[in-house]
């Protein structure tokens, strides 16, 4: 299946975010289950990723990568468009989806006109973060269900045994992954 985004009128625009930086809002009522923008940049590997963003200090969260699969990242520091500011938030409006290796951004409820897009990056955690890896990764959200991180939750207790991640090979480089 083939998806398109044509529209008569723009859907979104980038500008100031009370959230962090900058954002993406809409520019007209979006409803639920509009592919609102497709993810895009340049598809590199996992290891390209690392490598690209090795030297970063372990205090600095910003990137603009986004997984595909086990084999692809998209990098939209490089060629990427307005989805790469969509920020983060708990009780988000949309969400990541991946359809024959891309990824779109779909509204998960009616957006307003002038309301800011978002959706749960929920950040894979690694075996070896640092102990303040939630301050690093921490929320600015301020949503009612607020839970204080961009990670991913991390496992309750006592599925913790079997828990397994879907994340592959020890990467380094935190990226945004689809649902």
């Amino acid at each position: 299946m083939k998806k398109t985004l044509v529209h008569k009128r723009p859907m979104i625009e980038v500008r100031h975010s009370p959230i962090h930086g900058y954002g993406v809002f809409a520019l007209r009522r979006i409803r639920k289950g509009t592919s609102v923008v497709e993810y895009l940049g340049e598809r590199i590997s996992h290891m390209e990723s690392d490598a690209r963003y090795a030297g970063k200090g372990l205090q600095d969260n910003h990137t603009f990568l986004f997984t595909v699969d086990a084999k692809t990242v998209i990098d939209a520091g490089v060629n990427g468009n307005e989805a790469r500011y969509i920020n983060h938030a708990c009780d988000p409006n949309c969400q990541s989806v991946r359809e024959a290796r891309r990824i779109f951004i779909e509204s998960i409820r009616t957006i307003q006109c002038g309301e800011e897009l978002a959706y749960d990056y929920q950040i894979e955690r690694d075996p070896d973060d640092a102990r303040d890896v939630d301050e690093v990764f921490a929320c600015r959200c301020g949503g009612h269900n607020c839970r204080g991180s961009m990670l991913k939750p991390p496992p309750k207790r006592a599925a913790r045994a079997g828990a397994k991640s879907n994340k592959a090979g020890g990467r380094k480089a935190r990226r945004h992954a689809p649902r």
